[in-house]
């Protein structure tokens, strides 16, 4: 049965791997830093689970020290010429971008059918996180797709591999450690702290305006956090169950649904969402840091409005 720990361990050996290879690469400006980054990261998905909470939490320390004091550095790599890129493109094509498109064609065929991928009366995929676990063994299946398509060795796609997650550096991290605080903001009673802040300042018998309060919320916290994930059980505990769920009788899967996509919104805006907006621009070295986020906002914007009707609509 393939499970949540078993994408764990593949993600937490690949990133052993880039902390030997890193190691090894002793033109490396910040060779042991690193290397120290990416080992702790890949021990902690290969050991985390049975690790005690505080060991984790020097964990998670020791990796926002390095990057902060800027230890998290790209290594020197051979990048393919520009006539070669060339004669790829021309050779396959846009079968490219086979590989890619079945990233998230398996993720939701695992997500959606888990419950009836069996052999023999045998589950092949574990019940719990069935999301995560299908996008796991979608990027293992692409891996092999890939390298397939392009009769390249294995090892020479996860070698290629290391210059883009150099490219990214510690900025890969921000989504899983949004994501947690938005659990850790929940536990805390952040949304209550919301809850009883914003109350006050709107009528809660008037759906529009708890729907507003809602959306905009999202919206404006994951602006500040740089992730919809970290926005979600603070704002949706606060506002969306008991004002719309509970005080106005709406449906929680659209309620949920509509309020992700206006946290969606606020990650178009923001800088603080690094590995999407300023990412990108570091990697197709535009001039401008923010030309990624200038490009955005004139989508982000109607969106939202567009999801707030929708919420009103349909709650």
């Amino acid at each position: 049965m393939i499970g949540i720990q078993s994408i764990y361990t593949l993600t937490g050996l690949y990133l052993i791997w880039m902390a030997w290879q890193t190691r090894r690469d002793l033109a490396h400006p910040r060779r042991l830093g690193t290397a120290s980054f990416w080992g702790l990261l890949g021990l902690s998905f290969l050991i985390g689970q049975w690790l005690p909470a505080a060991v984790m939490g020097i964990v998670v320390l020791a990796l926002a020290l390095l990057a902060g004091n800027g230890q998290v550095r790209g290594g020197t790599h051979t990048a393919p010429t520009a006539d070669r890129l060339v004669q790829h493109r021309q050779r396959f094509a846009n079968r490219l971008f086979g590989p890619a498109l079945l990233i998230p064609l398996v993720t939701v065929i695992v997500a959606l059918g888990a419950t009836q991928l069996s052999v023999a009366g045998i589950a092949l995929v574990d019940g719990v996180l069935t999301t995560q676990i299908g996008f796991g063994v979608a990027c293992a299946l692409a891996f092999v797709a890939a390298s397939r398509l392009t009769r390249s060795p294995p090892l020479a796609a996860v070698s290629a591999s290391r210059s883009m997650l150099d490219a990214i550096s510690w900025a890969s991290l921000l989504p899983v450690l949004l994501a947690t605080l938005g659990s850790v903001f929940a536990a805390a009673g952040v949304g209550d702290a919301v809850a009883a802040a914003v109350r006050p300042w709107i009528d809660a018998d008037s759906r529009f305006a708890v729907v507003l309060a809602y959306a905009l919320g999202m919206t404006l916290f994951t602006v500040i956090m740089g992730n919809a994930f970290a926005a979600f059980p603070v704002m949706t505990l606060g506002i969306a169950l008991p004002l719309l769920v509970q005080g106005q009788g709406a449906d929680p899967a659209v309620v949920v649904a509509l309020g992700m996509l206006c946290g969606y919104c606020g990650t178009l805006l923001t800088p603080m969402a690094a590995n999407f907006n300023l990412v990108p621009a570091a990697l197709l070295e535009l001039r401008d840091p923010y030309a990624v986020i200038r490009a955005q906002w004139p989508t982000a914007l109607p969106l939202l409005a567009a999801n707030v009707g929708l919420m009103y609509w349909l709650v």
